[in-house]
């Protein structure tokens, strides 16, 4: 029965967890809907070049992302 609970608080934790766009990888980065793989090796290459996003709204800057698409993803990234 614990591990039943368990599993459901991991999930919906989940389900609800924000990924760090300074720290994911192109495969977690992929995971987010509207990001593809191209778009995820663009964040990480900008990251690489240009250092640790200081916000969200700095996604605009990376090839490929614009307002309706950081709009749609906000909810689901975070910068820590």
């Amino acid at each position: 029965m614990k591990k039943i609970l368990f599993m459901l608080v991991f999930l919906v934790v989940s389900l609800f967890a924000k990924i760090d766009i300074n720290n994911a990888d192109v495969k977690t980065l992929s995971s987010i809907k509207g990001l593809g793989e191209k778009k995820a090796e663009a964040i990480i290459d900008y990251r690489d070049k240009n250092g640790k996003f200081k916000s969200v709204d700095e996604l605009l800057n990376v090839k490929g992302i614009g307002k309706k698409l950081l709009e749609k993803i906000t909810e689901e990234v975070e910068v820590k």
